[in-house]
């Protein structure tokens, strides 16, 4: 029991790396929340509209990350190795493939929106227009398109100073643009201060903005202290990155990002699966998933931190200390996220009562909110195992652990329950989310094993 638990000075190392972090983040969910709620205020359409292009913005946002996670594993050793140049090579990569991604991703949304958004279209119980939704939607995704090129680069430059150790930046300049986003929401999807009401419009106008802000401010930064970050010294004098290291990004991250397209996917795709059972379900997924991603954030960074931490130390070469360091790791990302789950559940009756909704929406997101907390100590030990391969450049085993089980066992499950038994949504729903008990067993065999063990840049 007591290789679970670390001393202070552990506690106050992983708090350094995850506080900021989990502010940052805790911040953007929750102001995302609140325009969530605005949005809701207008109807249960225009929030379902919003909500289905969200799921596809999504995607894209987990290729993106998938994009920059290969370097960022590689940048995060090359920090504790003190080697800037492979620092420098690792961020122009990430700049180089994130935009890629982003010229792909934009073609699809642009040419196929319909479709991708009547596939969540579908009658059920209660009342609901389908035709105005996908308006709804098509007009929200319109301008949220503008805002594609600087999350990507945002995610790149932010990525890579959490790797060398500097977490405030990113975390101001994401305060900064959430209160940018939440301002102009209410001056746009309301039409205050002698503004335009532009409803859903206004809303990823706002969003969209924030995302320039953002961008802004960590892109700024990063250049102007380039004594503490050599690595932004001659950054875009050249954008050549020497193909042995190009293999051995490609080698270590195409996996993560061939896993985070598929997982991103398989997310949407049991959306699509649950919304089957009508658009009051799509509805009330969106108010859970709302409230969940505030709470997420301790798991989410606790995960970040297991692989920043555990990166460095392997990069240093102590491979006894980061076995050691990863138990109590593991072991603190648990009790963290009971706590948020118990108060998830705690909170479920109250929170879907705000939106002007449904009472049959708002019933199916109480029980959704409480599974999802029960279910929340299940998500802290996952993250914190993909973390924890990934960071050692198991990127092969990590795509087997997340994407592979999500698809081989979690979707072939939501989708038979969903469409060929007669299980209420509710049951599906928690189902779904316990049966990840088997990938917590998968991923404990993984961690003892001890195959992530290697330092991958030692010279």
């Amino acid at each position: 029991m007591n290789s679970l638990i670390g001393d202070r000075q552990f506690y106050k190392k992983v708090l350094m790396v995850a506080v900021p972090i989990m502010i940052q983040n805790g911040i953007t969910n929750f102001v995302n929340m609140l325009d969530n709620i605005m949005v809701g205020q207008i109807g249960t359409e225009p929030m379902s509209g919003v909500a289905i292009v969200n799921q596809l913005i999504f995607v894209f946002n987990l290729c993106i990350f998938g994009a920059v996670a290969g370097a960022g594993i590689l940048g995060a050793q090359f920090y504790g190795s003190g080697n800037h140049e492979g620092v420098r090579n690792a961020l122009r990569f990430k700049i180089i493939s994130a935009g890629v991604l982003t010229a792909i991703c934009a073609v699809i949304l642009v040419m196929f929106n319909e479709p991708l958004i009547s596939a969540f279209l579908h009658e059920g119980e209660g009342q609901g227009d389908l035709a105005a939704t996908l308006a709804y939607g098509k007009e929200y995704l319109k301008f949220m398109l503008i805002g594609l090129v600087p999350f990507a680069l945002t995610q790149a430059y932010s990525g890579t100073l959490r790797e060398t150790g500097q977490t405030i930046v990113p975390m101001v300049s994401g305060i900064i643009a959430v209160f940018v986003n939440l301002f102009f929401n209410y001056v746009l999807i309301f039409g205050h201060f002698g503004a335009p009401e532009l409803g859903v419009a206004g809303a990823a106008i706002a969003t969209s903005m924030s995302r320039f802000v953002e961008m802004g401010i960590v892109m700024t930064w990063t250049h102007k202290h380039t004594k503490e970050h050599p690595f932004a010294v001659g950054m875009y004098r050249n954008f050549h990155v020497p193909m042995p290291l190009v293999r051995q990004i490609l080698r270590v991250g195409a996996p993560l990002l061939v896993n985070e397209v598929l997982w991103s996917v398989g997310m949407t795709m049991m959306t699509q699966c649950y919304s089957v059972r009508g658009l009051e379900v799509v509805a009330a997924i969106n108010i859970s998933n709302t409230l969940g991603n505030v709470f997420n954030v301790v798991g989410i960074a606790m995960g970040n931190a297991t692989g920043i931490i555990i990166g460095q130390i392997l990069g240093a070469g102590d491979l006894k200390r980061a076995k050691d360091e990863d138990k109590k790791m593991l072991a603190f990302s648990v009790m963290c996220c009971m706590a948020t789950g118990l108060v998830m559940f705690l909170i479920a009756p109250v929170f879907p009562q705000i939106y002007n909704t449904d009472p049959m929406v708002k019933e199916l997101a109480t029980w959704f909110i409480r599974i999802a907390g029960m279910a929340a100590p299940i998500f802290g030990f996952v993250n914190a195992t993909y973390f924890t391969l990934r960071s050692g450049g198991k990127t092969g085993i990590t795509f087997v652990f997340d994407s592979g089980y999500m698809w081989v066992l979690t979707i072939p499950l939501v989708f038979c329950l969903s469409r060929f038994t007669s299980l209420s949504i509710v049951a599906v729903f928690f189902i779904c989310q316990f049966s990840d008990l088997v990938k917590v067993a998968i991923g404990a065999y993984l961690i003892k094993k001890g195959s992530w063990l290697q330092n991958m840049v030692v010279k």
